[in-house]
């Protein structure tokens, strides 16, 4: 019952307020990744999809864009449902551990094109990267075809095993002061009553920990 409550509440939330908040007026901030800088890379970053799983057919990779004017990175996934579940593709960053205990939030500057625009950052704490241990999400839509600036608070992200909701009150917090892996996932909508399927990409320029006023 306490699943099928907090699924229908992520769907009231999508639906009813798709784009969530928009950029934050902020006092401070950290760059954690920032893909326009012709020093940055995406070799630390690691593809996290259903094919964990035998029955997965998902596929994500995650490339750097250079032209002459400008560089960023992009991640592109093909959504293969099964079935029995399987439907995710993923990314993370497992090789930075950062103190975000002074801000409030993400800040995304991002693309989404293509046949889907719901997405979730998924972060974790403590080096715990085992699939049984909670990890910390949050669900957003992104406008189609326009550069954004999504603001992702702290405090609206939520635990989840596998994909599915924890009880916030039984499950320990996110610890922000030790943030070991930050992932990037586009769902397919295995527990929820949205799915999504195909091709689609996430132009990204830069993810930072912003405090907002």
């Amino acid at each position: 019952m306490f699943i099928g409550i907090q699924l229908l509440l992520l769907f009231t939330s999508i639906t009813t307020n798709p784009m969530r908040s928009t950029k934050c007026l902020f006092s401070s901030k950290q760059t954690l990744f920032n893909f326009t800088d012709s020093t940055s890379s995406v070799n630390d970053w690691i593809e996290i999809s259903d094919t964990e799983r035998d029955v997965g057919k998902s596929k994500g990779v995650f490339v750097e864009q250079k032209t002459q004017q400008f560089q960023r990175a992009i991640f592109f996934s093909l959504l293969n449902p099964q079935p029995n579940g399987a439907g995710f593709v993923g990314i993370a960053n497992r090789k930075k551990s950062f103190d975000l205990s002074s801000f409030t939030g993400l800040q995304l500057s991002v693309r989404a094109q293509g046949e889907n625009f719901i997405y979730k950052v998924i972060l974790r704490h403590h080096n715990e990267e085992s699939s049984l241990q909670p990890s910390y999400e949050i669900f957003f839509e992104l406008p189609k075809n326009e550069l954004t600036e999504q603001y992702l608070p702290f405090n609206d992200f939520k635990p989840y095993s596998r994909g599915k909701s924890l009880d916030p009150n039984t499950t320990p917090p996110l610890d922000r002061t030790d943030i070991t892996s930050i992932g990037l996932q586009i769902v397919g909508g295995v527990y929820l009553p949205i799915k999504q399927h195909g091709t689609s990409s996430l132009e990204i320029d830069s993810i930072i920990a912003v405090k907002c006023e």
